[in-house]
């Protein structure tokens, strides 16, 4: 077994491989970009060594530069994770040729199946199901429209390079072959500057399975399948083991075609075979039908390592390391069910715009694991994948499961960016995904009903106004003037629209909110607070901001009444106290000359100080408190000369 390996990438991926590794006692090197100097996978490592910019191309698509930093720290191998290089077979051929081991394959695998066309010649050959189409060479105008005619709409077309769904086209119809063929072509050039396309049959009701195999660099054994159909824009969402509806016959057929595959190209590590599946008359052997092999580690691997108990990445690095497969196929089992959604940080309302921002707060329920590359403080970059985490729950049974993935969506605490959170638990909720009717266009179909935004109730927004007015832990007596309840107001904007809340602080334990009319009674009891007749559910305050953690993450903005009124009320003329508070400072005199934004009062409220600025020039008339004054809201403090 090596002693020190490098990781030659980032985030989720490069902390996921670090945790295997340091508990089999390998030192790991982390290589990091100048945004990721202070990244989760730097902080792990047992050494970290800087590589260059922010920029992909500048640091971690850097070959040679990390090539060199193996050598330098001593590392035998060098595990490329998935992403960035793990699929280019020239960074392979320089890694053996610095004398090092690359966990994976060899560059003959990899671009034995680098092109879509290519791979499919070569299942064709080995006997492994391919859907019918054009993968050949000729790339002329004619020629794939005539091929299109003789396959049969609806078609699909595909560029040979890349995937992620770029330079792929549904055509319905003859007539609309022209058009999407051309844009096809000049996607794929621009994404992996190869053109060529490939034309195959649609299936009406596709399913993505796919299974996992490890070779050793002559024999292999599956691992079982994986159901990827929950797709939007042919990015997998949530992914599960084993598949719905799977048969022994099905999975014995599929499984032997995917170690088939990986025979064939003397495939070592591990190693994923996609098919796409007709689902429309149930699962039949005759219905899959090869669509490429990823030659690397999945991002959905950990849904196969819940239901078989194997570390996919011990077995990496102990087959890397001249092992040879740990297990044989009749030693493989499955044992419950498995699934993975995908946290990202996406603005849903948006399109699924990838967004950035820094996570305030973060946490998952220890029912589940999380996959991640982040932590609490971390800034989310614009640099990369937008990915949080990787939420993956097991059950004895598929239902159980289900149940557990949304119990571990629901308890999901993340606060700083926007993210798809509520968009996975509305897609955990479905229907036809809980009843294993799944394709790859069920997202498209009821996408309007999956990115409703969850609704915000007074109990919410009572709550919120606790956390902003720092009413959730309030000293004993706090809330009291004079034997008197305090009346306190705070304004929070929800849902793009300004509210003002009002309380009455009753007690220390009880509080009683108006919520647009709504009366909202918040009461502690053994500790506890109950808002609305509900346990208040957890909050996290930042930056003037409060995330409830119910509905997925309800966001309201503290609205800072002292920004807004510090520029004066009405004409200009009174600065007054937005809110109940102590004057800490009085910079005004009578007489004295003033202009638009000079400070004339400190208030302090909410535990916080805040200038007073004037709304204009003009001149001081009267200075109506001072310093030390215990003031309410409304209260005038300035007043300006009117203006002429």
């Amino acid at each position: 077994m090596f002693d020190t390996i490098l990781i030659a990438n980032r985030g989720e991926i490069a902390c996921r491989v670090m945790e295997t590794a340091q508990a089999m006692g390998v030192r790991c090197v982390a290589v990091y970009s100048d945004a990721d100097r202070a990244a989760k996978h730097v902080a792990m490592a047992d050494t970290a060594v800087h590589i260059g910019g922010s920029s992909p191309a500048d640091s971690y698509l850097r070959g040679e530069v990390i090539i060199q930093v193996a050598l330098d720290t001593g590392a035998q191998a060098i595990h490329p994770g998935y992403g960035f290089l793990s699929e280019n077979p020239d960074f392979v051929d320089a890694v053996e040729a610095a004398g090092l081991v690359f966990i994976g394959p060899s560059a003959k695998a990899i671009r034995a199946m680098g092109l879509k066309d290519a791979a499919k010649a070569l299942m064709i050959k080995a006997g492994v199901p391919v859907v019918p189409g054009y993968h050949g060479a000729d790339q002329d105008d004619a020629l794939l429209a005539s091929e299109a005619d003789k396959i049969g709409y609806p078609v699909l077309i595909k560029a040979v390079a890349g995937g992620g769904g770029k330079g792929m086209r549904l055509v319905e119809a003859a007539d609309g072959f022209q058009a999407a063929l051309d844009s096809a072509r000049s996607e794929a050039k621009t994404a992996f500057g190869n053109a060529d396309v490939l034309v195959e049959k649609f299936v009406t009701k596709p399913r993505h399975i796919e299974v996992q195999v490890f070779g050793d660099g002559s024999k292999a054994v599956h691992l079982f399948e994986r159901d990827c159909s929950l797709q939007r824009r042919h990015q997998k969402v949530i992914e599960e083991a084993p598949a719905p509806g799977m048969t022994p016959e099905m999975r014995e057929a599929m499984g032997q075609a995917a170690v088939t595959a990986a025979e064939a190209i003397g495939y070592a590590g591990a190693g994923t075979i996609e098919f796409i599946v007709d689902g429309s008359g149930g699962l039949q052997t005759d219905g899959f039908f090869f669509m490429e092999m990823n030659t690397r580690l999945q991002v959905e691997h950990p849904v196969t390592e819940a239901i078989t108990g194997v570390d996919l990445v011990a077995w990496q690095l102990r087959v890397a390391a001249g092992e040879g497969l740990p297990l044989r196929q009749e030693d493989l089992s499955i044992r419950g069910h498995a699934f993975e959604a995908r946290l990202y940080a996406e603005d849903v309302p948006k399109g699924f715009l990838p967004a950035t921002g820094t996570l305030t707060h973060l946490q998952f329920t220890p029912a589940c694991r999380a996959d991640s590359g982040v932590r609490a403080g971390d800034t989310i970059s614009p640099f990369y994948d937008p990915m949080i985490a990787k939420v993956i729950v097991h059950g004895d049974t598929r239902e159980i499961a289900l149940s557990r993935l949304r119990a571990a969506l629901n308890g999901c605490e993340v606060a700083g960016t926007v993210t798809n959170l509520a968009f996975l638990g509305a897609l955990a909720a479905h229907e036809g995904f809980a009843a294993g009717d799944v394709d790859t266009g069920l997202i498209g179909r009821d996408i309007e009903a999956l990115t409703q935004a969850p609704e915000v109730q007074p109990r919410h927004a009572a709550l919120a106004g606790m956390a902003a007015l720092s009413l959730l832990d309030p000293i004993e007596a706090a809330g009291f003037t004079l034997w008197q309840p305090l009346r306190r107001e705070v304004g929070l904007t929800w849902g793009g629209e300004d509210h003002l809340l009002h309380v009455q602080v009753v007690s220390s334990d009880h509080q009683v909110w108006s919520v647009g009319g709504t009366e909202v009674i918040a009461q502690r009891i053994g500790g506890r607070w109950s808002v609305g007749g509900q346990h208040a559910a957890a909050v996290s305050v930042a930056a003037g901001r409060v995330t409830v953690f119910d509905g997925y993450g309800l966001v309201f903005d503290v609205i800072d009444p002292l920004a807004r009124a510090a520029g004066g009320h009405g004409d200009g003329n009174l600065i007054e106290a937005p809110m109940p508070g102590l004057v800490r400072v009085v910079d005004a005199t009578v007489g004295q000359k003033v202009t638009k934004g000079d400070r004339l009062a400190v208030l302090e409220a909410m535990k916080m100080e805040h200038s007073l600025l004037a709304a204009r020039d003009g001149t001081v008339a009267e200075v109506l408190a001072q310093a030390g004054d215990q003031v309410e809201a409304g209260v005038a403090l300035v007043r300006l000369d009117p203006e002429e």
